[in-house]
């Protein structure tokens, strides 16, 4: 099976911690030039250090604010000056506070959606013509297994990645033809700083502690644990790769069959 990635271009967004981090250093150890997409110059720096370079790969970082359409535009168009072929795209972006749907603002769509289907669309657009030259592209959207399956307490989140679904599978089908795949991985309990988020939040409205949300969550899936970021990572890497060519407009769960939905 065909894993390897030398001499490709990865660009990995919010890639200083959780899924993406883990992903950046997976698509390294496949052989990929990894590019490190976030805002925290001292986080970047760490994580590039922690790069695999045993193939002769060659790390950068890219400081952007996601919350900053404008500042994405720039970043990326800076960056392509100086490194003009991209062969993929990861898309990680971290979710907006927690809620019920009904209490949310206007402003919390809109600011969400500028975060992720903008920022998307700009970084795609920014890349796909590199791709095209190529012959050879992955989008990879890591998101949420709300797309499936809505998460309740999490309505801005679940509508906006709903979008991103959307997008992305209407990505897969204009960019099929010139040998660039768009997916999307849907984690779902995964250890992360997000998931230390909703348990805190649970817990509050609750009145239980973090612990015992915790271990009512596990219970309900079937792997009887959350997910490990490595282990999303390697789902996320295995389709960046060449033997994932004919893999395309998917929605992947990576949530150890919590998803009830086939």
């Amino acid at each position: 099976m065909n894993l390897n990635l030398t001499g490709k271009t990865a660009l990995v967004c919010g890639s200083t911690q959780g899924i993406g981090k883990a992903t950046a250093i997976e698509l390294a150890l496949l052989g990929a030039n990894v590019t490190l997409v976030a805002r925290n110059e001292e986080k970047l720096k760490e994580t590039v250090d922690e790069l695999d370079t045993s193939l002769g790969q060659l790390h950068r970082y890219v400081i952007a604010d996601f919350a900053d359409n404008q500042n994405v535009k720039d970043a990326i168009d800076n960056y392509l000056r100086l490194v003009p072929d991209v062969h993929i795209l990861i898309n990680n972006t971290g979710g907006p506070s927690g809620g019920p749907i009904i209490e949310a603002d206007t402003d919390q769509f809109l600011k969400t959606f500028q975060m992720h289907v903008l920022n998307y669309q700009f970084l795609a657009q920014a890349v796909v013509p590199s791709m095209k030259k190529a012959g050879f592209g992955r989008i990879v959207n890591i998101i949420s297994t709300s797309v499936k399956q809505p998460i309740v307490g999490l309505g801005v989140s679940n509508t906006i990645r709903g979008a991103v679904a959307s997008w992305s599978k209407t990505m897969s089908l204009e960019l099929g033809p010139f040998g660039i795949t768009s997916n999307n991985v849907l984690p779902g309990f995964t250890k992360t700083a997000r998931l230390d988020a909703v348990l805190e939040m649970r817990s509050v409205s609750q009145g239980k502690s973090s612990e015992a949300i915790a271990e009512e969550m596990k219970a309900v899936i079937p792997i009887r644990r959350f997910s490990e970021a490595e282990e999303v990572a390697a789902a996320v890497a295995f389709l960046c790769s060449p033997a994932a060519g004919s893999i395309s407009g998917v929605s992947l769960p990576v949530d150890g069959g919590k998803t009830e939905s086939l």
